[in-house]
């Protein structure tokens, strides 16, 4: 089983201006300050592209967690993949789109991912971390719009 949404958010940027926004290193740490994450290997500060590393430390459910991803798909400005390398996950995959849309751009995130341990697993995706992870994108994609201008 897996978990799997689509969050849709335009953001009065030019493309090419947001999707460099959502592919720092620095404007990611901002916006997730609510868990303590940070970059702890790999590219630690700026801009990813194809092929980089970033290892993230992050607290979540009182836990300390630690998840490698890399960036496996890249088309400046259209969209970008991110996959975890290590982590707390079976799997997860995010891919960013990035459609001009009336003078801002319609930024569409696509998640997918799996957890551990069979079907206490299988429980928690369902009964929370599906919605608590969409709940991290949209924060994220607040920080995004309402920061563009300043990261």
């Amino acid at each position: 089983m897996t978990v799997s949404f689509t969050c849709h958010t335009q953001i009065a940027m030019e493309p090419e201006e947001l999707f460099n926004l959502a592919r720092n290193v620095d404007a990611h740490v901002g916006s997730m300050a609510s868990s303590r994450e940070r970059a702890v290997a790999g590219v630690m500060s700026g801009l990813l592209s194809e092929g980089d590393e970033v290892t993230w430390q992050a607290w979540h459910f009182g836990l300390p967690l630690q998840m490698s991803s890399r960036i496996t798909q890249f088309r400046f400005p259209d969209s970008f993949t991110d996959e975890q390398v290590r982590g707390p996950f079976r799997f997860f995959r995010h891919v960013h789109e990035f459609i001009p849309d009336g003078g801002g751009t319609l930024m569409i995130d696509r998640v997918e991912f799996a957890a551990p341990f069979g079907m206490v697993g299988r429980i928690a995706e369902k009964a929370f971390l599906g919605k608590y992870m969409r709940n991290l994108i949209d924060r994220r994609n607040e920080y995004l719009s309402r920061n563009g201008a300043a990261a």
